[in-house]
């Protein structure tokens, strides 16, 4: 499969795994690379010398392309893009923020940058600030997806930019890529199928909890996190979504992660009150952090929320990364040739 993607990012298959914390670790990451596609390294819950540790760690799992993740808005961000830089991280992957600076200095040692947006305007935007890709999230996706869907924001998409597209949310087969690539894309990210496979870091129990899932037992809210955030549902998640930002535990749970990411409690509270236009999100997300990792790593459902895209309605089974990209790109050709035929 060749696309712009493939060879701007210098991989066999136009398939990727998003930065998802906890789950993107560099043995996912380098998994997904080894099978021929590429992945991100999730730099969001890390200190920069994890991140720096992350990025020796994938390449000695790897000889292939592989990127990482800056989440512009989270506490620390900066300073993990900075490792990026210095570490010639060959694609880094920038989402909430503006990429220009980021991109002006990937540029200088050849690495390619890759914006996540979820309008066209933010398209449009990501494009004039340097972007080599854009990916585009719809509604379907886990964790920040756009209130539209990827069948009518890719297209939409399409028509205002030059440079290539990802498309992701809803796709976890060969099936969503065929239909991905009909729809202007090229390439896909499958961040729910990769966080089901032998592989994936994540925890068993919510493994599990992807089989049995159905695609009606997902939540689209902007009151878990402060973004519009696709969940699994649970009576947690649904308890969680009711009750809103709760400014009490996130008093509490806000020093806990600045400590985990090695930031001083202090530079975590000037940043909010620096960007009081933020101040409401970053709240929420100091809510949310711990009941996302407990769901993640834990296993834990009963107190935690798990981040889980549409497409779990239709995951079976635990494969390895290799089964799943291959399996996928058989079923793409499949597809395609069926096509082919009918519409003669």
């Amino acid at each position: 499969m060749k696309t712009r993607i493939t060879q701007l990012f210098g991989i066999k298959y136009p398939i990727i795994l998003p930065g998802m914390s906890w789950i993107s670790t560099p043995e996912l990451v380098a998994a997904v690379c080894n099978a021929g596609g590429i992945g991100w390294l999730a730099t969001g819950p890390l200190t920069t010398d994890q991140t720096r540790a992350s990025i020796k760690r994938i390449r000695e799992l790897t000889d292939k392309p592989f990127g990482a993740g800056a989440t512009l808005l989270m506490p620390g961000a900066k300073e993990n893009a900075e490792v990026l830089l210095q570490e010639k991280v060959p694609v880094i992957n920038v989402s909430l923020g503006k990429c220009d600076w980021i991109a002006e200095r990937a540029h200088k040692y050849g690495g390619k940058v890759i914006q996540t947006v979820t309008t066209v305007k933010h398209a449009m935007a990501a494009e004039k600030q340097g972007a080599d890709a854009l990916q585009v999230t719809g509604n379907e996706a886990a964790a920040h997806g756009s209130q539209i869907t990827t069948f009518c924001l890719v297209p939409a998409i399409k028509e205002h930019v030059k440079i290539p597209i990802v498309a992701i949310g809803g796709i976890a087969d060969g099936r969503g890529i065929a239909a991905a690539m009909a729809l202007g894309a090229e390439g896909v990210g499958m961040g729910t199928r990769l966080a089901t496979t032998k592989e994936s870091p994540l925890h068993e129990k919510t493994k599990q909890a992807h089989l049995t899932a159905t695609s009606d037992d997902t939540i689209y809210s902007d009151r878990f996190d402060g973004l519009w955030c696709r969940v699994l549902k649970t009576k947690t998640s649904e308890k969680t979504i009711r009750q809103g930002m709760n400014l009490f535990r996130a008093m509490i749970v806000g020093p806990k992660i600045a400590k985990e990411m090695n930031l001083p409690v202090v530079k975590v509270v000037l940043g909010i009150l620096a960007q009081p236009e933020n101040m409401v999100k970053l709240m929420h997300m100091a809510t949310a952090f711990d009941r996302i990792k407990a769901a993640t790593e834990k296993g834990d459902l009963e107190y935690g929320v798990h981040l889980v895209g549409q497409c779990t309605g239709y995951i079976h089974d635990i494969p390895t990364v290799k089964e799943v990209i291959e399996k996928a790109v058989r079923e793409a050709k499949d597809v395609s040739k069926n096509l082919a035929v009918v519409l003669k």
